[in-house]
């Protein structure tokens, strides 16, 4: 690309119209609707919903993750995240240990039915996410990351670099 270019393209994605972003807006909605559409139909099999995935989720990035943590993570109220844990500790899908220097964490951890619940949940979201990266190419999946980690705040952000730090 000429030099000369660049920054009048950089500089017409500062001057967007509320059409522009509406549209942006609009295609996120309907995207998360088809990235959530396979899993909640796996999820409503067993009678579970999106806030049993997240926690499933990100208990297998964790494995030993503090209910603490858990709670930072998802940004729920403990009151929330209590109610779906329970649920799936009682369901065996997660094992809650009593932590080893202070008695009063409980480190979370799947079972093989929770890690095998989260690695289906998890193949339909990836075959999704593969099929669109694909479709779009390498510059728009970096781009497409990029706008999500501009988007985050800075708590999301140190979860997500965190999340991020450990893949590598």
């Amino acid at each position: 690309m000429a030099e000369g270019l660049q920054p009048q393209m950089g500089q017409s994605l500062l001057f967007l119209t509320d059409e522009q972003l509406r549209k942006g807006i609009e295609a996120m909605f309907f995207a998360y609707r088809g990235f959530t559409a396979d899993p909640d139909r796996i999820l409503v099999e067993h009678g579970y919903g999106r806030a049993h995935h997240r926690a499933l989720h990100f208990i297998h990035r964790s494995p030993g993750t503090t209910v603490n943590n858990l709670l930072s993570i998802l940004g729920v109220t403990k009151q929330s995240l209590n109610r779906v844990l329970r649920t799936l500790i009682e369901d065996g899908l997660v094992a809650s240990t009593v932590g080893k220097k202070d008695k009063r964490e409980r480190h979370l951890h799947l079972t093989a039915t929770g890690a095998a619940l989260e690695r289906e949940l998890s193949n339909a979201q990836r075959d999704r996410m593969r099929s669109a990266y694909r479709a779009v190419g390498p510059t728009a999946v970096a781009g497409f990351r990029q706008v999500l980690e501009a988007m985050m705040d800075d708590e999301a952000r140190h979860h997500y670099e965190t999340m991020k730090d450990k893949a590598e």
